[in-house]
């Protein structure tokens, strides 16, 4: 296991592929930006992960506790964190940094518990990137075990159910908002009530819903995902809701990959995690789904390349629309990204 980041660039160097369909046009809808002492995720790595084969045309920025104020009232702090990554995606936008445009949209972090007092909050977010930013992440992973690490807003068991947040969640939808749903899989549950709840609000779901793999549920992965299938076809049947592919690789979800000599290859990747792509897909159809990458949380297992490979990979008996779908456009859509012909590949208008 690498215990630093140059650790951690020799562990991934050890398999090297190159890009499957190099010409496709890709949006990562998922990645963190920040930079602590023991851990650097900047321009220029991001820039380093999406040029190194695949073609990556913009990324979305979803929060991730970086930059925040560090004075002001407490609810404002996290509007830092956009104003942060606007500046980023203001340096990328500028194209000295490749093709790619970086964090073209931005989900940050609003404490919904505040109830109706969130609104001014939400609409300083928007003040300071407002051309980018488009949704709020208050992630709700808890479980009862202190083996499963809970999320980093530190949430209450029941946060998705508790009325001061839905009186918060509530004023999203006039802002022009979507919600980012991060939780475990026992959780799923109230995030279907939640989208039940609020028909007219756009609910991401967040790396296929948490199935948990560590802790009480290591050893159990054929019980867990027959549970996750029956709740994630529930949740399917909610058109306010659709479904990001990816973000299984992290420790919690229990394969084990950082734990290995070597990395795995992306048929390694495609053989172990296949079912929960296509189970969501079957489910949601391509114009609901999307794959992201959310590095560089799970750069912990795999490389940027074989990561997008696998995902090319598990999408290879779709059709060409579907792809496109699949790739591009259904985050393209939901984050109400404006990509360029250039940027987007497509002949300049006569």
């Amino acid at each position: 296991m690498a215990n630093n980041e140059q650790e951690r660039d020799a562990w991934l160097a050890q398999v090297s592929e190159a890009a499957l369909e190099p010409e496709l046009p890709i949006v990562d809808p998922h990645h963190h930006l920040w930079d602590h002492p023991d851990s650097r995720y900047m321009l220029d790595e991001i820039v380093r992960d999406t040029a190194s084969g695949h073609r990556v045309l913009a990324t979305v920025f979803v929060e991730c506790l970086s930059m925040y104020r560090t004075d002001g009232p407490e609810p404002m702090r996290p509007v830092g964190e956009t104003e942060f990554v606007n500046g980023i995606a203001a340096q990328s936008a500028s194209g000295q940094y490749g093709e790619t445009r970086v964090a073209a949209g931005i989900v940050g972090f609003a404490d919904l518990t505040l109830g109706a007092a969130v609104e001014p909050v939400l609409q300083a977010h928007i003040a300071a990137a407002p051309a980018r930013f488009r949704g709020i992440r208050h992630a709700g992973g808890f479980d009862a075990s202190p083996e499963v690490r809970n999320s980093h807003t530190n949430p209450p068991a029941d946060l998705y159910e508790s009325a001061r947040f839905r009186e918060g969640f509530a004023k999203l939808r006039g802002l022009g908002l979507s919600f980012e749903a991060w939780q475990y899989h026992p959780q799923m549950p109230a995030v279907i009530e939640l989208a039940r709840a609020f028909p007219d609000t756009t609910i991401v779901l967040d790396h296929f819903g948490g199935p948990l793999g560590i802790g009480p549920y290591e050893g159990r992965r054929a019980e867990i995902f027959g549970e996750w299938k029956k709740n994630l076809a529930e949740l399917a049947r909610c058109p306010n809701v659709v479904a990001k592919l990816g973000g299984i690789n992290m420790p919690v979800n229990g394969f084990g990959w950082h734990r290995r000599p070597a990395p795995p290859n992306s048929d390694e990747l495609v053989a172990a995690t296949r079912d929960y792509y296509l189970h969501t897909i079957d489910q949601f159809g391509p114009r609901r789904c999307m794959f992201e990458s959310n590095f560089p949380v799970d750069r912990i297992s795999c490389s940027y390349v074989v990561l997008w490979n696998a995902f090319k990979k598990i999408a290879a008996g779709f059709t060409r629309d579907e792809k496109t779908q699949l790739f591009q456009r259904t985050a393209s859509e939901v984050y109400r990204l404006t990509l360029t012909p250039k940027v987007a590949g497509q002949a300049p208008a006569r």
